[in-house]
């Protein structure tokens, strides 16, 4: 399911499944990886259910700061599966109140699947769908395909480091 507005990334990481989901679903393993580098997630408040927050806060070594982060709402969570979230929502699906920095001057909504690859590996894809192709061209310009690609590619070594410590 993709549409004309939405950027795609897709990956198989080589790393487990049930690790991924670890490192997508744990606020502390979260903040580790879901910022590309240099940049880094500040504080992270997620209530993995629908209806519950997803709120992260991103700092910059260029002054970047969206401070405490707008509030999402998960939409969808299917243990070790998927994860949709949207920033055109507040917790309890309330509407969500203005727009802030950088992803969050636009509202969208993000679908995270995992599936296993085999050979303990992931097919990892993340879609970002927005409401029009403006929102979709200032994420793309952002950095969509660098950053989200940076921030897989993190994911895939801490995924790597648990299992190695598991």
């Amino acid at each position: 399911m993709t549409g004309k507005h939405d950027l795609v990334l897709e990956r198989t990481l080589n790393a487990p499944r049930d690790l991924v989901w670890k490192a997508w679903t744990d606020p502390a393993l979260l903040k580790q990886w879901f910022a590309p580098k240099p940049y880094e997630i500040s504080e992270v408040e997620m209530d993995l259910k629908p209806g519950g927050v997803f709120r992260i806060g991103m700092v910059g070594p260029d002054g970047f700061d969206t401070g405490h982060g707008n509030p999402g709402c998960f939409l969808e969570v299917v243990d070790g599966e998927k994860l949709v979230w949207t920033s055109a929502l507040a917790p309890q699906y309330r509407p969500a109140e203005g727009v802030g920095e950088g992803c969050e001057s636009f509202p969208m909504t993000v679908i995270v699947t995992l599936a296993d690859a085999g050979n303990g590996k992931t097919n990892y894809r993340a879609v970002a769908l927005h409401k029009n192709e403006a929102d979709s061209n200032t994420h793309a310009e952002m950095g969509f395909e660098g950053g989200w690609g940076k921030c897989a590619e993190q994911l895939e070594e801490l995924a790597q480091g648990l299992a190695a410590h598991a």
